[in-house]
Parts: structure tokens; sequence; C-alpha cells
């Protein structure tokens, strides 16, 4: 009886990362991965990201057009931020939430969004969520004197290049005539 089941517990030891592995290898499925984006609100987070991007872009088109053309009026101004305005309403979140299902189920497998789902579900979770919009923000800030050091940096190699490519001089070089 004791050979028995000291069998018994050798074959459990051997089987059992076998199962360990099987249920690793288990896909999360698209309710799985909807449970979790409820839990770390990715609805909000999406619709916030898509919002300060389009006043990334308003800024930039702004910039842009009043180098291209200086008088434009504020009327203008107006209407092209109302264009935008437009277009961000018909941005169609839901869409997108359905293209990054996938994604995550191509990436985790159900035990990865279980443990995730487990820990969004923590009180530590919900307030690295709740902290996150903040801490990027204050990251990028923190972090923005040396970008624009290395923005500088690079442009001023474009100018150096841009340079090295212009003519030498003004004159064309005579060209012997082999016969």
């Amino acid at each position: 009886m004791l050979k028995c089941c000291l069998i018994v517990a050798v074959m459990a030891c051997l089987v059992a990362p076998a199962f360990s592995q099987i249920s690793a290898d288990i896909p999360a499925t698209r309710d799985d991965v909807l449970a979790l984006f409820s839990l770390m609100h990715v609805r909000e987070q999406v619709t916030t990201v898509m919002e300060s991007v389009a006043a990334q872009q308003r800024q930039i088109m702004h910039d842009s057009l009043r180098r291209q053309v200086p008088r434009v009026s504020p009327a203008e101004y107006a209407r092209l931020d109302q264009f935008m305005a437009d277009i961000m309403k018909e941005l169609p979140v839901d869409g997108m939430i359905d293209d990054m299902i996938p994604v995550y189920q191509k990436h985790l497998n159900k035990s990865d969004v279980d443990a995730m789902t487990a820990f969004y579900s923590s009180t530590t979770g919900q307030k690295l969520l709740r902290e996150m919009p903040a801490m990027t923000a204050e990251s990028m800030q923190a972090a923005a004197p040396r970008i624009q050091a290395m923005m500088d940096k690079v442009m001023e190699r474009a100018r150096e290049m841009a340079k090295e490519k212009e003519p030498k001089s003004t004159t064309t070089p005579k060209t012997e005539d082999k016969k």
C-alpha cells in the first residue's frame, strides 16, 4: 500500500507541470479581456488619449497654418476647431476597443488576464489606475527639457547636413574635352 501511494505521489509530481502548462496555454476569451478592460477603465483611457491627441493636433494645425497663411482670422480658426471637434465625435471608441481585444488575446493567455484582473481589482491596482494619468503627465513634463535639448541637437545636425549638401561655389567647374 505504501508503495502504491509513493508511485501515485511520484506520478502526480511528474504530471502536475504538464497540467499547469496546459492551463497557461488556455487563451483569454473576449469576455475575459472585456472584464479586464472594464477594471482598467480602458474606454475612459482611450477617450482621454484621443482628446489629448486632438488638442495636440489642433495646436500643430494652428501653428502650421499660422506659418503658411499668417492672416488667418479668428473665425477661420474657430471653423477649423469645430471641424476637428466634429471628427473627434465620430471616432468609434467601441470599434477601437473591439480592435484591441485580439491584440490582448494574442499576447496574454487566460492566466495572465486573470492575474491582471486580480491586481486591478485590488486597492493598489485601482490606485495605480487613478494615479497613472497624473504620473504620466508629470513624467512627460519632467522629461520635456531633456527631449527639447535632444530635438535641438537633432535640428542642428539636420541644418549641418543640409549645408553639406549645398554647392560650395556658384560657378560650375570647367570640363575638359577629351578627344
